[in-house]
């Protein structure tokens, strides 16, 4: 029993600890879409005759919708596990994050938008499909969040049972924003290589499938954060209560 233990306290991730693989996970995909992005501009110029306003919006929309959009909104989730006060405090640090994140994932739509050929043109795929439907989601989640938990005419029970929903919902927008990106990433590459613009084995192209792989581990972890720390810190501190007794 003490062996079974003490392998259990072994393999147990401390809150801690996936805190620190979340924010590293998120600080390698940001440096590898800001070297993607700055470094490559030549892969986001729509046309050969683009403007250079054109390429701003072209490399505004990745730098938007990865950091501003999937990261901070990750690291609004985790707030309820690593930020110290009151649950006022955190509820208002993870409402004014979430606010942000939603800012920018408008706005990264809003690149988009902004087209020579119409505002059809570029929301034809499924990325942008997918981008629409994470945006509107993301949007009436924020909404629903706000009405619910900050507004004092709702009674104790409503919020009760909407909680659950929030955390559901809220978790599944987060991954739906993560499979989003990565199909935008495969239908950039895919295109980029198609027409010869990218080689299938460059630096380029190991920067694109090395963010696909960090938003994928990224996802992970944020998602483990928000579901299991709890019932981890009380399983551990059992475990190491138990280990002072038997010493």
């Amino acid at each position: 029993m003490a062996s079974a233990t003490a392998v259990e306290s072994s393999l147990s991730l401390s809150p801690f600890s996936l805190l620190v693989l979340a924010r590293l996970s998120a600080s390698i995909v940001a440096l590898l879409v800001l070297t993607w992005a700055l470094h490559f501009k030549t892969s986001f110029h729509p046309t050969s005759s683009s403007s250079q306003e054109d390429l701003i919006y072209a490399v505004l929309h990745p730098l938007l919708m990865v950091i501003g959009f999937i990261l901070i909104s990750g690291e609004a989730i985790m707030v309820h596990r690593w930020l110290p006060g009151s649950r006022n405090l955190k509820k208002s640090v993870h409402l004014c994050l979430q606010g942000l994140a939603l800012a920018c994932g408008i706005f990264g739509i809003w690149t988009k938008f902004h087209s020579r050929d119409g505002i059809v043109a570029n929301f034809y795929s499924l990325h942008s499909w997918m981008g629409i439907i994470c945006v509107s989601l993301f949007g009436a989640q924020w909404l629903m969040g706000f009405l619910s938990f900050w507004h004092r005419g709702e009674v104790r029970m409503t919020r009760i049972r909407i909680l659950p929903w929030h955390v559901f919902l809220g978790l599944y927008t987060y991954g739906l924003a993560v499979a989003t990106a990565e199909t935008g990433l495969l239908e950039k590459l895919t295109f980029l290589q198609t027409n010869g613009a990218v080689q299938k084995r460059c630096t380029e192209s190991m920067i694109v499938n090395g963010m696909g792989l960090g938003l994928a581990l990224l996802s992970g972890m944020v998602i483990f954060a928000a579901v299991l720390p709890k019932h981890q810190m009380s399983h551990s501190k059992t475990v190491y209560s138990s280990n002072k007794l038997r010493s």
